[in-house]
């Protein structure tokens, strides 16, 4: 693992995607270009960025949108990586076998080597988030990729609910968590709950950073696609859950310094980790207390 206490700096690349998959591919190529040429160390990439949010509807046509991992925009993504001696953390609709599919996060490192790959492990079934058609749920577990910059660990979008994941994911070593996402409000919802809706995603990425001790990010795309607006608004936090970057509800992306020392002085002023009763949780592995 990566032992690093330093400061990396670390950018989410936030954007709208339209129909075209060589367009938005392009468009977030140039844009992780553009944050590296800044001194990005760590890109970060919304969930599914090379398309549409496609999963609003069942439609057999979108299995055509699938790729293998490895395949050519996973070799893409590790040629720019070694290009710009950066870590890229991005989103892929896995086309594992025939009709077997998956939402899987990859980590590419500095050297274009994939050093990790996470398969969704929560999968939704909402009106207008149809994912449970798509995705068959991870069978890789949580887990942590050691890159040349941090240890990252990656879940994606509805995982970032589930405090399980978050703990299990910080206790196989990460220093910063990861979460590729996209949400945003339907328009018969938004003006009821919009403002909850975005402040409850808030707190709860920010609980995972206090709960565990680490740096969490949120990568969100933006845009309105049919039914959805996506809010963007993707951020990061500290291990104590500040706030210390955020983006707007536009494209915009986000360059923030994480200073990683923070991690042991936040766990160690907040023993989280040290005082949990790891004898009395047995009943987490059961549905319900009955």
């Amino acid at each position: 693992m990566n032992t690093s206490k330093g400061t990396v700096r670390l950018a989410v690349v936030q954007t709208n995607c339209g129909p075209d998959l060589k367009s938005n591919i392009a468009a977030t190529l140039s844009q992780i270009e553009s944050v590296a040429n800044d001194g990005a160390q760590i890109v970060c990439l919304q969930e599914l960025f090379a398309s549409q949010y496609f999963c609003q509807t069942e439609n057999h046509d979108h299995f055509e949108l699938a790729e293998s991992i490895p395949g050519p925009l996973t070799q893409q993504i590790g040629q720019l990586a070694s290009d710009l001696k950066i870590v890229i953390v991005s989103s892929h609709f896995e086309r594992r076998a025939a009709g077997l599919f998956h939402n899987t996060a990859v980590t590419t490192n500095s050297d274009g080597e994939m050093v990790g790959k996470y398969r969704k492990m929560h999968i939704p079934d909402d009106p207008s988030f149809e994912e449970k058609f798509y995705f068959t749920p991870g069978d890789l577990g949580f887990q942590t990729a050691s890159t040349s910059f941090a240890d990252l660990g990656v879940c994606v979008c509805w995982d970032q609910w589930f405090p399980e994941a978050a703990r299990l994911t910080a206790l196989s070593g990460s220093q910063i968590l990861i979460y590729p996402t996209a949400i945003g409000w339907l328009a018969d919802e938004k003006d009821a709950y919009g403002e909850s809706q975005l402040d409850a995603w808030r707190t709860m990425m920010r609980s995972h950073a206090i709960a565990n001790g680490v740096f969490v990010v949120a990568a969100n795309r933006v845009g309105i696609e049919d039914k959805i607006e996506f809010w963007g608004s993707s951020f990061v936090c500290d291990p104590y859950g500040n706030v210390i970057a955020q983006a707007g509800q536009d494209q915009q992306n986000l360059m923030v310094d994480c200073d990683l020392s923070l991690i042991e002085t936040a766990r160690t002023w907040w023993p989280f980790l040290r005082d949990r009763r790891i004898d009395a949780y047995g009943g987490l592995t059961r549905r319900m207390l009955d």
